[in-house]
């Protein structure tokens, strides 16, 4: 054995210096490596993201193709756990939303082609697609582009999606596009009786409202609100349970001036899932509207529908709000040290035990990675779908928890989430948009 290693030893030795002593035919010029020429594949460093969704794909809101061969009818249904979207490696993605089986990409590109769909398409919520004339799509399987009416297609940048459960409005440098069902006027325009939105190719063009700019979108089930450059609230649609705050219960036709508490706040952000409605001013502070039946918030009269903006004093407690979300029973905030707090019915995170409270439950900041090893890592941003939540981390980790519908949590089970677990995105995750069912995540490049 000792012989062995000897003369593999020297024969080691033997090769290196034969190796050494070949003489280059052409010497190393490091000046001369800067003028060999770069490929780029793809879009640029700088734009390129990787975007990954899991959950149903039936709907076709995941841009992937269910039928497959060698599968088993689970696998062919659902993505258990994030699978990277092809068609986002050759398009620079910079936003989504989810509406209720469908999803829209908005892109970051020189072409028309700005903003993509996939999904239901029952009420043209992601454009008028034809297989040919007088024959649209009900269902894209995926994304196709949708054709926006702007002014300068070439130049115009998308700012931010929202999607209801079967409209989409899209936030441009030109204001405000909204297309899809309108049955309540949700999408801003006037309610047209018994209007095929299946074979409509009409999209409502908002470019200012009040006369002033559009900063921010959110969309409910039904109904759609804008933060405008004042920070004034904006809200349009169904308005049975209050989720249109403007102090009645009918429905509204167009963007409408929202007031109650809000009226004299400057309002950074809205969040809206369903029928209950989240803003958050620039001091940190909540308010909330639309129905709470499951305890969102808490009215001298006891109110289950509340029509006016009204301020959650329960809230008081947490300190400075950093962000917001309203799922479909249940809300969910993150302070500015990276606390999350949990209130409302459902599966709030807190274990199986928390079914409903009334008052905000903080979930230890141990289930979202903050420990002796990272002690700075804190969540950023929180969202909800409509009966689960997703939580966003400093370092790029994304949590899940609640209702597992159609694997929407993409966690690799069909089980329901009792607490905050991380998703296998491998901390790259920068956006994080959730759905009815399905769910879609932009990270960064893994270069």
């Amino acid at each position: 054995m000792l012989n062995n290693l000897r003369r593999t030893r020297s024969l080691h030795i033997s090769l290196d210096k034969r190796f050494m002593s070949v003489k280059r035919k052409y010497p190393i010029n490091p000046e001369e490596s800067k003028t060999l020429p770069v490929f780029e594949y793809g879009v640029s460093k700088d734009s390129y993201k990787r975007v990954f969704v899991w959950g149903n794909l039936l709907t076709g809101a995941l841009g992937v193709p269910y039928l497959r061969k060698n599968e088993n009818v689970m696998h062919r249904e659902v993505l258990h756990s994030p699978k990277r979207l092809g068609f986002a490696e050759k398009f620079p993605v910079t936003t989504a939303a989810c509406g209720f089986g469908f999803t829209a990409f908005g892109l970051n590109t020189d072409s028309d082609k700005k903003l993509y769909g996939t999904g239901l398409n029952t009420d043209s919520q992601i454009g008028h697609h034809e297989v040919r004339k007088g024959h649209p799509l009900e269902i894209i399987y995926f994304p196709q582009p949708i054709i926006l009416p702007l002014k300068n297609p070439t130049k115009s940048k998308i700012r931010k999606l929202a999607a209801g459960r079967a409209h989409l409005v899209v936030l441009t440098d030109e204001g405000v596009f909204l297309l899809g069902n309108n049955s309540y006027g949700q999408c801003a325009r006037q309610i047209i009786e018994n209007e095929n939105y299946f074979m409509s190719s009409y999209i409502n063009h908002v470019p200012h409202v009040d006369g002033k700019e559009v900063t921010d979108i959110e969309c409910g089930q039904d109904h759609t609100v804008a933060i405008t450059e004042d920070g004034a609230v904006y809200a349009c649609g169904w308005g049975a349970d209050g989720q249109t705050g403007l102090g009645v219960f009918n429905n509204v036709s167009e963007f409408t001036k929202v007031r109650g508490d809000i009226e004299s706040e400057e309002i950074v952000k809205v969040a809206s899932r369903s029928d209950f409605v989240l803003a958050l001013n620039k001091e940190g502070e909540v308010f909330g509207w639309g129905n709470a039946e499951y305890g969102q918030i808490t009215t001298p009269q006891n109110e289950q529908q509340v029509c006016h903006p009204t301020y959650i004093k329960s809230l008081q407690s947490v300190g400075k709000v950093q962000d917001v979300s309203a799922g479909g029973s249940f809300c969910t905030v993150v302070n500015n040290r990276g606390e999350v707090f949990v209130w409302g019915y459902g599966i709030l995170g807190a274990g199986p035990k928390v079914e409903h409270s009334s008052k905000p439950v903080k979930l230890p900041e141990t289930l979202f990675g903050r420990n002796d090893y990272q002690p700075n890592n804190k969540v950023t941003q929180v969202t909800c779908g409509l009966s689960y939540a997703m939580a966003l981390t400093s370092l790029g980790d994304i949590f899940a928890w609640g209702r597992n519908m159609r694997c929407c949590l993409g966690l690799g089970t069909e089980n329901n989430q009792y607490f905050p677990l991380k998703v296998s995105l491998g901390g790259y995750g920068q956006k994080v948009f959730c759905g009815y069912d399905h769910t879609v995540a932009i990270c960064k490049p893994f270069i």
